[in-house]
């Protein structure tokens, strides 16, 4: 059968199916909890929590199902070139941006660029949480990390979207890795070489790593609905990661303008830019993205996305979505679900139907 694969092995699930973690506050406990519920793997991105936040969303969590779930960290959460980051950099940089803040009448945040990484002190909240996966993008954890996952009864996945980053994570000794195709919504995780440098699409990923390694592959990008999974898993992939599709259930956290834009015609038009955060990421085309195009400088990461919040928000409540950010992948046009259990029952369905 379609859905006995070497990942539910792994996972403990009936379906090969995992939502994408979807960090910066998307994440829900009832999200994570009907998709795990429903047979597949739920996620909660867990990047911009506390370790209390984390241990506070796990009681939540708890308290909605038992079923394997994954937390989802990011390895390199703040931009080295961050360090010593001058003043006049970050009045260079933000005069680009000054126009949108006096469009809406809106004053410049305070920007510090002394930023410490969570990343450590977030591992520390996972190993007490004990999930039954850890999964991270941006990066290998340290041996040391991973090795105490393992003591733990973690599986730990990591995200590839080269087959160098591949090869990488394999020889660490992850047990899964996702193939991040440049279809899918929100950052793209490479860490090998810049963004822009490993723009591979999913299907020629999982068969480049199918190829060459043994670890387990979930095929990421694009994907949302049976045919979606047919494909990847007739491929070589050994499960998917759902992320756009989930976005829009009335589960996830993002903003309504969020969700109507995904549901539009808008869906169509999505770009590769840092706009938003300082990384690379998929979402809608907007007035921003058109005007600070992939080759201008933006402040690092997460210093842009401090900048870039206040005018977000703004622009939502005076009804200016063309100045909003909204993540989404290149397969949108066709989503239909507002329910994540509703979602599940058809990805399930459909690939039964396709793969019997």
């Amino acid at each position: 059968m379609w859905n006995n694969t070497r990942i539910t092995e792994l996972l403990g699930i009936p379906y090969p199916i995992l939502q994408g973690p979807m960090g910066g506050g998307f994440s829900t406990p009832e999200l994570l909890a009907a998709v795990s519920e429903s047979g597949g793997l739920g996620s909660f991105g867990a990047y911009t929590l506390t370790p209390e936040e984390m241990q506070e969303a796990d009681k939540k969590i708890k308290t909605f199902t038992s079923k394997p779930h994954n937390i989802n960290l990011w390895v390199s959460d703040v931009d080295q070139r961050l360090a010593g980051y001058s003043s006049e950099d970050i009045t260079r940089l933000t005069a680009i941006f000054k126009p949108y803040f006096e469009e809406l009448s809106i004053q410049f945040p305070e920007l510090n660029p002394d930023i410490p990484s969570k990343f450590e002190q977030q591992v520390e909240a996972v190993f007490r949480i004990k999930p039954a996966v850890f999964s991270f993008i941006f990066g290998i954890p340290s041996a040391a990390i991973l090795n105490e996952a393992k003591k733990l009864g973690i599986k730990t996945v990591g995200a590839a979207t080269t087959l160098d980053e591949a090869l990488a994570l394999e020889e660490a000794k992850v047990d899964a890795i996702v193939a991040a195709g440049f279809e899918a919504g929100g950052h793209r995780p490479s860490f090998l070489k810049p963004a822009h440098q490993s723009l591979n699409g999913v299907f020629a990923l999982v068969q480049q790593m199918k190829a060459k390694i043994k670890t387990p592959v979930v095929a990421a990008g694009g994907i949302a609905d049976g045919k979606g999974i047919a494909a990847a898993l007739t491929l070589g992939a050994d499960a998917v990661q759902i992320g756009t599709a989930f976005l829009v259930t009335e589960e996830s956290n993002a903003m309504p303008a969020h969700k109507a834009a995904l549901f539009s015609d808008e869906t169509k038009n999505t770009v590769l830019s840092k706009s938003l955060t300082g990384r690379m990421g998929r979402m809608i085309r907007n007035r921003i993205s058109e005007d600070v195009t992939y080759e201008m400088e933006v402040l690092p990461f997460p210093l842009q996305t401090r900048l870039m919040a206040p005018l977000r928000a703004a622009a939502l409540e005076q009804g200016k979505p063309g100045l909003a950010n909204f993540w989404c992948g290149q397969n949108a046009v066709n989503l239909k679900h507002t329910k994540a259990t509703d979602l599940m029952q058809s990805l399930i369905g459909e690939t039964n139907q396709l793969l019997g």
